[in-house]
């Protein structure tokens, strides 16, 4: 996946690669650092940290609300993968801490970065458990998948376009309350769409696929 994605970025950008505890599998770490890319990955408690000659595990420094502690320049896991920047941290407003590790040395600015992955995790729970339940697909061929994929994704902006429409009161006091809306566009989006099969109502549509440009 690395060396695909690798092939499309142009020459000079700047990637940051956001990870959850998924990749931090030092191969992985490597061979981003291989391309010159940043990562911030989420890591486990567990997780071992060396430095001049100590080992111990991220869960060691605690986690009290409002702290955050890092080591800038140690070794990670038992191959000792260096070096690193690794950060416990545990905002304010959070039950849990995060366990981070960086190739970026400023642990603010590994923060602040890391942050921005939660902005798509919407995307990933509406794909998943709580609308199209992609995860229960049985498909193990990779062509199959992407063609699937590719039409969620489709149909993901179809739900998206029906939520924004949905927004009036005139409408949303169809398919849900209008004093308070707790739910996203893309489960409003669903709403007016079952709404609409139910009542035999036309789909508003009003975005298309332009034609391929000739050259």
């Amino acid at each position: 996946m690395l060396q695909q994605v690798q092939c499309l970025i142009p020459d000079g950008a700047t990637v940051i690669v956001l990870g959850d505890g998924e990749f931090d599998g030092v191969n992985w770490l490597d061979q981003i650092e291989t391309w010159g890319w940043w990562y911030v990955c989420r890591t486990a408690q567990n997780a071992i940290l060396h430095e001049d000659g100590h080992r111990f595990s991220f869960a060691d420094w605690g986690a009290e609300a409002g702290a955050c502690h890092s080591l800038v320049g140690g070794a990670f896991t038992d191959a000792c993968y260096s070096p690193v920047t690794a950060i416990a941290w545990r905002r304010e407003d959070c039950q849990e801490p995060l366990y981070l590790v960086t190739n970026m040395e400023l642990v603010p600015e590994a923060c602040h970065y890391y942050q921005q992955r939660f902005t798509i995790e919407t995307f990933f729970s509406d794909q998943k458990s709580r609308g199209f339940h992609l995860h229960k697909s049985p498909l193990s061929d990779p062509q199959r998948l992407a063609r699937l994929l590719i039409a969620a994704c489709l149909a993901y902006i179809c739900m998206i376009y029906l939520g924004v429409q949905a927004q009036p009161d005139a409408v949303r006091r169809l398919i849900h309350r209008t004093h308070r809306c707790d739910l996203s566009l893309f489960q409003l989006g669903l709403a007016l769409l079952e709404h609409c099969l139910n009542h035999d109502e036309p789909i508003q549509v009003a975005f298309s696929v332009p034609p391929p440009r000739l050259y």
